[in-house]
């Protein structure tokens, strides 16, 4: 084999890893093939001759990891095909490479700061979980594909609580790295410490899942005593706004809204953006709605206002519904989602313009309200809204007064059937846990759910289909760990270390050069 060829083989070894790692993410759920991909590549890593070879076997760990995770990507651009179709390569291309760079700059410093193999796989799991919790930040923040996320549905997940998804991930970096270890030291023929490694990971994997399957089998307190229906329209995302249908989706709404049940609900709730008209130019639709109902119903819609500038705003919200058809409390979306529902860094430039993103059904984007607001539902008691992507987010769950349940409205049919519908549900289950609040979600398309305070799924509609589900409110737990905590903690701590490892990297160049 010639030189050129064998300088391929630790990249097509790193790509098969970052492949390998894949599958733990939901739909998935194969979490074991997810710690043998992640050792693979801190052990390639670590065993780069240059710094520049770590940051390049990364970015190709990077690359093929993400590009199957995040493939769900393409789906929004497919949704008007004729029109943005041909971004969807160009979306998927640079969402990969961008995140596969949170990858290969960390193996780039690690290599730089030391030579020593093992060293370099436990700096390198660090600086990872580092730069996973950046990415929850930088530029509103992306925490979507966490390497924590693959625990989520099993029992190692009830740990979130006491450390939210950072914990998540540093038990699957901790284990990826005691792994790479035990590789390296059986190549090195050092079976005891091989040994010891794999053996100290196993009683640290053991103790988790046990201690996780504990905090399951305990009780949950009562709920409020009532029951919601959650409607599932199920309408297609390419159809929705066409103007000969918008009548019959909305009907939907109504038909499922009304539909007889042996315990009638005491609250309805509808998904984001399901009424065709917005809260400020209803018509009879609100009337509509309210008399389907029968009982207080909260209402995904888009609405209107002229600010004290003249210039016309739009906002994704939901409006709570009394039964009598008059509109009470209305939450705006805060946390809008770049080039999807605003234009970054234009800010009004794009409003006047017209530029409102691929998502936004108003041409000139929506703007962002005031932020986290509890909604006070009488009898259901006080509930944390969260429209979509917000509930990616753990820091939009802060509040001064803790809620009662947590309420998640979404459109999914951006992303069809795809990856990305079970991804997003997998996050909303994590935010129960980190909370222990239940959660309620509804969704156009699908997953709309029930999720007690643990994070169980206790009712569900499936993805692509059309039904309403009604089910009792589950109970709440006191607050949590995290809910006191957050992720101040982790930002302190990684912080601190990553300026450690800088100033390591440093010390150890300046002996090198006094020794030259």
């Amino acid at each position: 084999m010639t030189p050129a060829r064998l300088r391929l083989i630790p990249w097509l070894a790193a790509a098969l890893c970052g492949a390998l790692a894949a599958p733990g993410q939901a739909p998935w759920g194969l979490w074991p093939l997810t710690l043998l991909g992640m050792a693979g590549m801190l052990w390639l890593v670590a065993r780069a001759p240059r710094p520049r070879a770590a940051f390049a076997r990364a970015l190709i760990a990077g690359l093929a990891h993400f590009a199957p995770v995040m493939a769900w990507i393409i789906d929004p651009f497919l949704v008007d095909a004729a029109v943005t179709a041909w971004m969807a390569p160009f979306a998927l291309a640079l969402m990969a490479l961008g995140m596969a760079l949170f990858w290969a700059v960390p193996a780039l410093l690690v290599a730089w700061a030391t030579r020593r193999p093992v060293a370099r796989i436990w700096l390198l799991a660090l600086a990872l979980l580092a730069f996973e919790d950046a990415r929850g930040v930088i530029l509103t923040g992306f925490p979507w594909a966490l390497s924590g996320h693959i625990w989520i549905g099993t029992p190692p997940d009830q740990i979130a609580a006491y450390g939210g998804a950072l914990l998540l991930s540093a038990l699957t970096l901790g284990l990826s790295a005691a792994l790479a270890t035990v590789a390296l030291r059986l190549k090195q023929r050092r079976w005891l410490r091989g040994g010891v490694v794999a053996a100290v990971a196993a009683v640290a994997l053991l103790g988790v899942w046990l201690a996780g399957t504990a905090r399951l089998a305990q009780p949950l307190p009562e709920g409020p005593g009532v029951t919601l229906r959650l409607v599932q329209a199920n309408v297609p995302q390419d159809l929705k706004w066409q103007h000969d249908l918008v009548r019959g989706f909305y009907q939907r709404h109504l038909d499922l809204s009304a539909a007889p049940s042996d315990t009638p609900p005491d609250l309805v709730i509808w998904p984001e953006t399901a009424a065709p008209f917005f809260l400020d130019r209803s018509g009879d639709g609100l009337e509509m709605a309210a008399e389907a109902a029968r009982v207080p119903l909260i209402m995904g819609i888009q609405r209107r206002e002229t600010d004290a500038e003249g210039v016309q705003r739009y906002y994704n919200s939901l409006a709570v519904l009394a039964a009598d058809g008059t509109v009470g409390a209305v939450y705006d979306k805060h946390h809008l989602v770049p080039f999807g529902e605003y234009i970054p860094l234009l800010g009004d430039y794009a409003a006047r313009n017209g530029w409102g993103g691929l998502a936004a059904q108003a041409l000139s984007g929506y703007t962002p309200g005031p932020g986290p607001a509890l909604l006070d539902l009488g009898p259901a008691g006080m509930a944390l809204p969260l429209i979509c992507y917000e509930a990616v987010f753990p820091r939009d769950l802060r509040t001064d007064q803790r809620p009662g349940w947590i309420l998640q409205a979404t459109n999914d049919a951006w992303f069809g059937t795809s990856i990305g519908p079970y991804q997003h549900f997998a996050q909303a289950r994590l935010r129960a846990i980190e909370t222990g609040l239940p959660l309620v979600r509804a969704a156009n398309t699908g997953i709309s759910a029930f999720v007690d305070a643990r994070g169980r799924v206790t009712a569900s509609l499936p993805l692509d289909q059309m039904g309403a589900l009604d089910a009792v409110l589950p109970g709440a737990l006191p607050p949590t760990p995290y809910v006191r905590w957050g992720d101040l903690p982790w930002h302190i701590a990684l912080g601190l270390a990553m300026l450690a490892m800088l100033a390591w990297g440093l010390k150890r160049i300046q002996l090198s050069r006094q020794a030259d």
